[in-house]
């Protein structure tokens, strides 16, 4: 698959048309949902190399410092290993791509009309997520908070021994 440009610049380099021989996964390592489709990723059998990194992370800062980090723990993030950036619908269907029994369904989705389809699965998902806190904000240990009205904001480290607070 070629790199799908997303209106992102591809981590200040071109790399439209480049092929795709690895791809890093940057999932919300405090999101059950996306946990769960990590673990599922991993046991699948993969043609192309997924490396899954936990979104935010050091490691994912020190390996994409010109990625905005704070919207890859908003929107599911693929980058590929010559710089693509793929988000929402288009980084769930090259994610299905390097999947090998997923790459038919793939193919399907990055059709006008599967497209379609794939921004309505990634859309329920984010409601799935967004039900979960219950309209609530949500804390993370890192410092890192999701209040509805306000979108994320970073603060002072969880004090409570690993558990998510609520408020």
């Amino acid at each position: 698959m070629s790199a799908a440009r997303t209106g992102t610049a591809a981590l200040g380099r071109d790399a439209a048309g480049v092929p795709v021989r690895g791809l890093t996964v940057l999932y919300d390592a405090e999101c059950g949902l996306c946990t769960h489709l990590r673990d599922w990723l991993v046991r699948q059998p993969q043609l192309v190399p997924l490396e899954l990194v936990p979104a935010g992370s050091a490691p994912a800062r020190a390996r994409f410092p010109g990625l905005d980090h704070a919207a890859t723990l908003e929107e599911v993030t693929v980058v590929g290993d010559a710089g693509q950036v793929y988000r929402g619908a288009r980084a769930w269907i090259v994610v299905l791509w390097a999947l090998r029994e997923h790459r038919p369904l793939a193919h399907r989705l990055s059709t006008p009309a599967g497209t379609g389809l794939a921004r309505g699965a990634v859309l329920a998902a984010a409601k799935w997520r967004g039900a979960q806190w219950g309209g609530r904000s949500y804390r993370r240990a890192d410092g890192w908070s999701y209040h509805p009205d306000r979108g994320w904001t970073h603060g002072p480290r969880s004090c409570s021994g690993g558990t998510r607070p609520t408020g």
